[in-house]
């Protein structure tokens, strides 16, 4: 499975042409899951209520992750792999954690987060093309 990170939505959200038919087989193939922090950052982003509308139907269509005490076991990970020393924030490390508990990979285009990714964690395309 693969978590698009916020960056990765936009580009889908903009019909981007190198990412829009890649994230829309994969949202086919039911290969995306959704982390709640991400679908946040995205809402905080929206500027219309149509806009607003397509977001949340895809959290709404969307497996989900869920985990207990995620917050805190990805601050106890920032802490000990010292992400905030690599300019990763909590929210980041957040998507991480639930890439490793979900045994998923991470499709960004943020260059701190796939400083601190493993090769296991980072989806393979990561061709960081706009």
């Amino acid at each position: 499975m693969i978590i698009l990170d916020t960056s990765i939505w936009i580009e889908h959200l903009k019909n981007n042409a190198y990412y829009f038919p890649k994230t829309s087989n994969m949202l086919e193939n039911r290969e995306i899951l959704a982390v709640e922090c991400i679908f946040g950052e995205l809402l905080q982003g929206v500027k219309s209520k149509s806009e607003k509308e397509i977001i949340l139907k895809y959290w709404t269509h969307l497996p989900k992750i869920n985990y207990d005490n995620v917050i805190v076991k990805a601050g106890e990970y920032s802490a000990e792999n010292k992400l905030l020393d690599h300019g990763v924030g909590l929210i980041d490390a957040i998507i991480l954690m639930y890439a490793i508990l979900s045994n998923s990979k991470i499709w960004t285009l943020d260059k701190k987060l796939l400083m601190v990714l493993t090769n296991d964690l980072v989806y393979a395309d990561n061709t960081n093309v706009i």
